[in-house]
C-alpha cells in the first residue's frame, strides 16, 4: 500500500479537526483529541500545525475557500430553485468529500457562539446564506428553511459516514425537498 501523500495526510488532519471543532467547539478540541482521531502522535501534528490556531485556521481558511467556490457558481443565477439546486449540488458534493467540513459550515448557520471561533462561523455562515441568496433578518422563514436544507443534507451524509456513499443526487432531492421546492 503506498504511503498518503503530504496532501492526504492534510486534508485528513484539516477534516478531522473540522468535524471535532463543529462537535466539541474550539476551546473543548485539544490537539491530542485531533491527534489521536487521526492516528498521528501530537509532536506528529504539531510538526504539521505549530498550534492549535494554525490548525484551527486551516480548518476556517479551507472551509471559507470551499464555500466562495460554490458561491461563485451561483452568484451569476437569480435567487430560485434553479440557483438553490445549483448550491445544493456543491454542498452535497462537499459533504461526499468532507463531511466535516459541512458539519462546521452547518454550526456557523446555526449561530453557535464557541469561543473564538464564534465569529469567524457567523461569517461562514452569511456566506452560505449568500449563496442561497437569503437574508435572514428580512427572510427568517427561508432562512430557516436553507439551515434544514442543508442540516438534512449533512445528517443523511453523516447517517452514511461509515458507508462507500457517493449519492450526491439523492442529497440533492432530500435538501430541495426540505427547500419547499417541487421535484417533478
Amino acid at each position: 500500500m503506498p504511503r498518503p501523500s503530504r496532501q492526504q495526510i492534510d486534508d485528513e488532519i484539516l477534516e478531522t479537526a473540522a468535524s471535532l471543532f463543529a462537535r466539541h467547539g474550539f476551546k473543548q478540541t485539544s490537539v491530542q483529541r485531533i491527534a489521536d482521531a487521526v492516528g498521528y502522535s501530537k509532536t506528529g501534528l504539531l510538526h504539521r500545525y505549530p498550534s492549535k490556531e494554525a490548525l484551527q485556521e486551516a480548518v476556517i481558511d479551507r472551509s471559507v475557500a470551499e464555500l466562495r467556490a460554490i458561491t461563485a457558481v451561483v452568484a451569476d443565477l437569480p435567487p430560485g430553485p434553479d440557483r438553490d439546486r445549483a448550491a445544493l449540488n456543491g454542498v452535497a458534493h462537499l459533504a461526499v468529500r468532507r463531511p466535516g467540513s459541512v458539519r462546521l459550515l452547518l454550526s456557523g448557520l446555526l449561530g453557535e457562539k464557541d469561543d473564538d471561533m464564534g465569529q469567524t462561523l457567523k461569517e461562514v455562515g452569511a456566506g452560505v446564506f449568500e449563496a442561497f441568496a437569503v437574508d435572514p433578518s428580512s427572510d427568517p422563514v427561508r432562512a430557516l428553511r436553507v439551515i434544514g436544507a442543508l442540516g438534512a443534507l449533512a445528517i443523511a451524509r453523516i447517517a452514511l459516514l461509515e458507508s462507500e456513499f457517493e449519492g450526491e443526487t439523492e442529497l440533492v432531492a432530500i435538501a430541495f425537498d426540505a427547500l419547499g421546492h417541487p421535484t417533478h
